[in-house]
């Protein structure tokens, strides 16, 4: 019976402690300085490991999870917007951020136009936005070719601002031989 008191408890004590930090933010708290609407990130000027912004920044996103719904944007694409907005945030430029994202495995849906992802699925594909928005910043998406292929998808499927890569397996390598680094 104690434990129980004990678990009780500290169960009370968390979600009020949840409830306090879960607090509205004040306006301009979250931003998205890169990638509007996308990514939303807090900026922190005098925090530690500030990016350069001199620096040129080669990173390649691996994308391999599924969103929760067909109705959600992969969390993958929020997280390449993210660090989009984190290196915009503290002062590098756009041009000094050479970045691809290629999708593979449970995430390879992302890279199909609406009309084939609301077929499968029964929505519009509410990745696009966001890719539309990465792209325009620069970013190259790209879906693995070989994970197209293992959907049974057609090539034509995927939307025509997504890259059909070889895979994904050539495409890091590839691109880790040429100085990039493996954000997975």
């Amino acid at each position: 019976m104690r434990h129980f008191i004990e678990l009780i408890a500290v169960t009370t004590l968390a979600s009020g402690l949840s409830g306090a930090f879960g607090a509205e933010r004040p306006p301009g708290f979250w931003t998205t300085p890169a990638i509007d609407g996308f990514g939303k990130v807090h900026p922190l000027q005098h925090a530690a490991f500030q990016p350069d912004p001199v620096q040129t920044y080669h990173i390649v996103f691996g994308m391999t999870m599924a969103a929760k719904s067909p109705q959600e944007i992969n969390p993958a694409l929020e997280r390449v917007a993210r660090a989009m907005n984190l290196y915009a945030s503290a002062g590098v430029p756009l041009n000094h951020l050479k970045f691809v994202a290629v999708a593979y495995g449970p995430a390879t849906s992302l890279a199909l136009n609406d009309t084939q992802y609301k077929a499968a699925f029964g929505v519009a594909n509410p990745n696009l936005p966001a890719i539309e928005r990465l792209r325009k910043a620069g970013v190259d998406i790209a879906v693995c070719g070989q994970a197209v292929a293992e959907h049974d998808y057609q090539y034509e499927w995927v939307d025509s601002s997504v890259t059909v890569a070889l895979s994904a397996i050539t495409t890091i390598t590839t691109l880790e031989h040429r100085g990039y680094s493996l954000m997975p």
